[in-house]
């Protein structure tokens, strides 16, 4: 029998096995309108970003069904995850694209010199997002609903306008604004060298928004571990949602232990980029924990991630990529957050529906999205795989 047309009888009748046909992958340079500036750069550690470095990846099957993944590097590493992904496709070739705990195995084992974090799994994650898309397309149900969703809303907030290269009167203009388009909270940007400045940035978005809007600091890491005791101290009265990565992304130990001196919640994780990351974050005890699936190696490990911290009862509140991490935030047991970046937006036809503090699932199949003319306009290389 031809494997390609093969069918497996069920109890309820015939199921159709379908095959991956062709699979295609992009390199896009999606530019900034400015280049940004955090902690990292006002410590000399990094240049402004200027740039997004995208990688697509659209698997198509035998049944005419195509499904989208989406990967990502900042500042670096983008040419390197389009080669290594370029490298990987031809192993799903042929393969049935349901098996996707299966096919990640393959994917990881043939780049396994490389190691299973980083951006060896960066490059499988536009693959396992795009075989989850597939897989919720093939089901006619939101990727959310495949899943399995607690709700059909998160609740989201602004990061763009808190950005340290911004006037503190430029970021108060910009927070009333997300407010007033439908999101929910403002996260504004902390570690410049002059705490005093944090103090004084912190302090005036608090008094504009007011004490009943979530409001959350970000510092990129740039604390060591004196430095945060201080900062979290005196950030304390201004009834923060949570401080973000004080420490070092690695120092598990120093953001337990800030966990359990302060009131103010401590979120880390999104620069992590393994299982095994973050099952030694989460062991040591933080608040909030906010895994990044592009990041991860895709959907397959962030949802072991979110199983972990689940366990744990903590709150999830994924990075970056909210076309993907809303219908991760939704399948959530508890109230999580998703963070709202307008960058991408130009990438895709379709907007996410905002509201009343909360960003809302579409009823379109998969993730919901389709790339835009733009984004095939700043696409910088391009390779394609047939079987």
């Amino acid at each position: 029998m031809n494997t390609r047309n093969k069918r497996n009888e069920s109890a309820s009748g015939t199921a159709i096995v379908d095959r991956i046909t062709s699979i295609e992958i992009s390199s896009v340079r999606l530019p900034l309108p400015t280049g940004i500036s955090d902690a990292k750069v006002l410590t000399g550690r990094q240049r402004p970003m200027t740039e997004v470095a995208v990688l697509f990846a659209e698997i198509g099957t035998e049944a005419g069904l195509t499904g989208i993944g989406i990967g990502y590097s900042k500042r670096a590493g983008g040419p390197a995850q389009f080669a290594h992904a370029r490298e990987l496709a031809p192993e799903l070739l042929g393969e049935d694209p349901s098996d996707i705990g299966r096919l990640w195995d393959k994917l990881m084992w043939a780049g396994a010199s490389v190691g299973r974090g980083g951006l060896a799994a960066q490059a499988i994650a536009a693959f396992d997002i795009a075989l989850w898309d597939l897989k919720a397309k093939r089901a006619g149900l939101p990727l959310a609903k495949l899943l399995g969703a607690y709700r059909d809303s998160v609740r989201c907030y602004n990061t763009t306008g808190g950005f340290l290269h911004l006037p503190v009167e430029e970021v108060l203009e910009r927070a009333a604004a997300s407010l007033a388009s439908g999101l929910g909270g403002i996260k504004i940007k902390v570690g410049h060298p002059d705490h005093a400045v944090d103090l004084a940035r912190v302090t005036a978005v608090r008094e504009k928004i007011g004490d009943a809007v979530p409001l959350m600091v970000d510092a990129n890491q740039q604390w060591d571990r004196t430095a945060a005791r201080r900062m979290c101290r005196a950030l304390e009265p201004l009834g923060l949602e949570w401080v973000e990565e004080p420490l070092d992304a690695h120092d598990y130990t120093g953001h337990a232990r800030l966990a359990a001196e302060f009131d103010t919640p401590i979120a880390t994780g999104e620069m992590l980029t393994s299982l095994a990351e973050h099952a030694e974050l989460i062991g040591a005890g933080v608040d909030i924990v906010q895994p990044d699936a592009p990041r991860v190696g895709g959907i397959t490990r962030f949802l072991e991630i979110a199983a972990l911290a689940g366990r744990e009862h903590l709150t999830l509140a994924p990075h970056f990529a909210m076309e993907v991490h809303v219908h991760l935030a939704a399948a959530y047991p508890s109230e999580p957050w998703v963070e709202h970046f307008e960058w991408l937006e130009p990438l895709f036809d379709e907007r996410l529906d905002i509201r009343d503090g909360r960003m809302h699932l579409s009823s379109r199949p998969g993730l919901g999205v389709t790339i835009s003319e733009q984004a095939r306009a700043w696409t910088v290389d391009r390779h394609r795989f047939r079987s």
